[in-house]
């Protein structure tokens, strides 16, 4: 087409050459050059439009003023009032009056803006590499039969200046998004390497706490009472006053055993459930704490809870636990509230309470809080906490399965 142009013309389109070099972007790159295209075909308004690669989608970068074609991040291609263009059945159009022609107004075509803003007159050629599609360039007059077949074939030689350039920047940022989501991926995937670890930590210094727990505690006891019976052993007779003390504090050894043995292993969880099991350790916690403390668990899920994985409901209890735990030693509050729900295919876990709120020794690493995000993480949950309405809250939030997914843990 540049071999038809006048020496004006031809100026003109070096200039869009030379406008085009050094654009990093889409929308810098219109902005540089709607100028000068103005000047070779007049226009209200000009767009171009470049197609996602290897998807139904395209994306409009506007000049003139901003409709709604400019505004969506994608859209359709079948919705396009140009798709013939956009799939390659035409290379170009042109329309005295795009508000009358049925070729830019069929079923479900998104033409609101040639209404909303009067975009009478049009011309369309797109912009091909090597054969392929990879958009259109677009001009718009307010004015009826405004272009004619000499515009139409300027447009064709701006087209193929613009073409080679967008498709470079499409390719830059193809590149850029692909580098992006790698580089997510990586962090995702060193995130929970390290929650893992943490974890693990975490599991170990708990395993070692109940090590000692046993030792300092039921060793101890069953130290003193096997020493209690070599002596009474010795006795010629024994009498039931005598073995009252023993056998209350052998009771007293067997409770703190099923403490330990509780917290090691939420029996109730398994057995009833994960909304029942924080049920429990809430009203145990609780009472055992001896403070005057309000506290209710709402359960608003359906019984959705048991679609859920072992490893799922573990972990979530996990982190129940140790938010009531937070809030009944460190809150100073008299409002404990845990709830579960659905929504959109989602639950949420949420523990409020109407303590003074989450303070920095909280927030450290390997700290409850730290712990409580890495559970979340080794289960795709999203995880977060904060002050809301004059209360502390911690939230986990993670997708449910399909009603037919079955636990298989």
């Amino acid at each position: 087409m540049l071999e038809d142009a006048s020496a004006a013309l031809f100026g003109q389109y070096l200039t869009i050459s030379r406008l085009l070099a050094g654009q990093l972007d889409f929308h810098s790159a219109i902005r540089a050059v709607a100028k000068e295209i103005n000047l070779i075909i007049p226009n209200d308004h000009m767009d171009v439009c470049i197609i996602t690669p290897g998807s139904t989608y395209h994306t409009a970068y506007e000049s003139g003023f901003e409709t709604d074609w400019g505004k969506m991040s994608a859209a359709l291609i079948a919705n396009s009032p140009i798709r013939d263009l956009l799939t390659g059945k035409v290379d170009q159009m042109l329309t005295a009056d795009a508000s009358t022609d049925p070729a830019f107004n069929f079923p479900g075509a998104f033409s609101k803006p040639i209404f909303d803003y009067g975009l009478r007159s049009r011309l369309h050629v797109a912009l091909k590499v090597h054969g392929e599609v990879i958009g259109a360039l677009s001009c718009s007059s307010l004015q009826a039969d405004f272009y004619t077949a000499a515009d139409l074939a300027r447009a064709r030689s701006i087209a193929d200046l613009l073409a080679p350039y967008f498709f470079a920047l499409r390719a830059a940022e193809q590149a850029k998004r692909s580098a992006i989501i790698e580089a997510e991926a990586r962090a995702r995937e060193e995130g929970l390497r390290l929650g893992a670890l943490r974890l693990t930590e975490a599991l170990e210094a708990e395993r070692q706490r109940i090590g000692m727990d046993l030792h300092d505690q039921t060793l101890a006891d069953l130290t003193r009472f096997a020493k209690r019976l070599e002596r009474l052993s010795l006795m010629p007779s024994i009498s039931g006053e005598t073995l009252e003390p023993l056998f209350r504090s052998l009771q007293h050894s067997m409770q703190d055993l099923r403490q330990i043995i509780e917290e090691a292993r939420p029996s109730v969880l398994q057995l009833f459930g994960l909304a029942d099991a924080i049920e429990n350790h809430l009203e145990r916690s609780v009472k055992d704490s001896g403070m005057s403390i309000d506290h209710q668990l709402l359960d608003e899920t359906d019984g959705a809870t048991d679609r859920l994985g072992h490893s799922v409901r573990v972990a979530l209890f996990r982190i129940a636990q140790e938010a009531i735990n937070n809030a009944i030693r460190h809150s100073q509050g008299d409002r404990i509230t845990v709830r579960l729900a659905c929504s959109n295919g989602k639950l949420l876990l949420e523990i409020r309470d109407s303590g003074i709120g989450i303070g920095k020794v909280a927030r450290r690493p390997g700290s409850g809080l730290e712990n409580m995000a890495t559970r979340a993480r080794l289960i795709s949950a999203g995880f977060n906490y904060g002050r809301e309405n004059d209360e502390t809250f911690v939230r986990v939030c993670m997708p449910l399965p399909d009603q037919a997914q079955e636990d298989h843990a």
